[in-house]
């Protein structure tokens, strides 16, 4: 990695870590409107306006509320993100082991999204007729059929009709490889829906257009083998809008997968982030926002990075 290139990365690394203190400074913003309600719930039964605010001086919420943002953002920055209010499970942990889940789901929607939406792009820019139109089927149910509405089809048919499946828990993949695959396997399939719609045309558009460049001609004149060209060159430089797309589609899948495993009673970070709405948990659901940040931050980046090893036209390092 050259010079050029690390000062790169550390200057989207500092942007991503501004950002994060953005979210999280206007996160506990929002919060801090719902500072009574949360030591109301954290007293219980027998809740008096002086038991609250005692309550509230206990949790240090009665303090200005920049001294409160600034003593959590000096935790964070050492990983201490605080305990829970409810369970005083310390949050970072929790969130460690709730990370896997989630990401188990994201990441294996995501490679089963991008096999599918290579395949079917490329065959529908290089074949057209009958493979275009399926392509493109393809893509508009994607686009027009909510991912929430999949997942409870699947469920209902696959696991209550059929039990093919699991329609509920989760099994860890170090614990059994096959048993993890059939827990993740609905929720998989209904995150990946819409991110086979939008790539898969991406990929079409992306391909269709390499392949009438000049370039492209030239490579056919000299005899080159088509599948070579196409795979070879078109797709490679087809491949960087694709990634620009596949990014935004890691996002919303992060999004979707909060929302799937609620359904399928999934313990990641939506079941948690739910359960700790509901309870006006502060500790918890500012770590949350810090993980998420972070984590778009650092895929966000790592698709930069292939990009520009894809195509070094992409590389605009200043």
């Amino acid at each position: 990695m050259n010079r050029v290139m690390i000062l790169y990365v550390l200057r989207r690394l500092t942007a991503g870590l501004v950002l994060a203190v953005l979210v999280t400074m206007i996160t506990f913003l929002l919060l801090s409107t719902s500072f009574d309600d949360v030591a109301s719930s954290v007293v219980g039964n027998g809740t008096t306006p002086a038991r609250v605010q005692a309550q509230k001086a206990q949790m240090g919420l009665d303090r200005p509320l920049f001294t409160q943002y600034l003593d959590w953002l000096s935790h964070a920055i050492r990983g201490d993100l605080g305990l829970s209010y409810f369970t005083s499970e310390p949050v970072r942990s929790a969130l460690a082991a709730r990370l896997g889940v989630t990401l188990s789901i994201v990441l294996a929607a995501l490679l089963a999204t991008t096999l599918i939406s290579v395949v079917l792009g490329v065959l529908a820019a290089t074949r057209g007729g009958a493979v275009d139109r399926i392509a493109q089927g393809v893509s508009m149910v994607g686009y027009l059929v909510p991912n929430l509405l999949i997942a409870i089809a699947l469920g209902y048919v696959l696991a209550v009709k059929l039990h093919w499946f699991p329609a509920t828990g989760y099994t860890p993949l170090a614990e059994n490889p096959a048993g993890w695959a059939s827990t993740i396997a609905i929720p998989v399939v209904a995150l990946m829906m819409s991110g086979v719609a939008g790539l898969t045309s991406q990929i079409r558009g992306a391909m269709i257009g390499e392949l009438r460049k000049d370039y492209i001609r030239t490579l056919r004149t000299r005899g080159i083998p088509t599948r070579s060209i196409v795979l070879r060159h078109a797709l490679r430089g087809a491949a960087g809008p694709a990634l620009t797309v596949l990014s935004l589609e890691f996002i919303q899948m992060l999004g979707g997968a909060l929302i799937i495993e609620q359904v399928f009673a999934l313990p990641g970070f939506g079941q948690y982030a739910f359960n700790a709405s509901l309870q006006g948990d502060i500790p918890i659901i500012m770590g949350i926002s810090l993980f998420g940040v972070l984590l778009v931050v650092c895929v966000n980046l790592v698709v930069d990075l292939v990009n520009g090893w894809l195509n070094p036209k992409a590389r605009v390092l200043q």
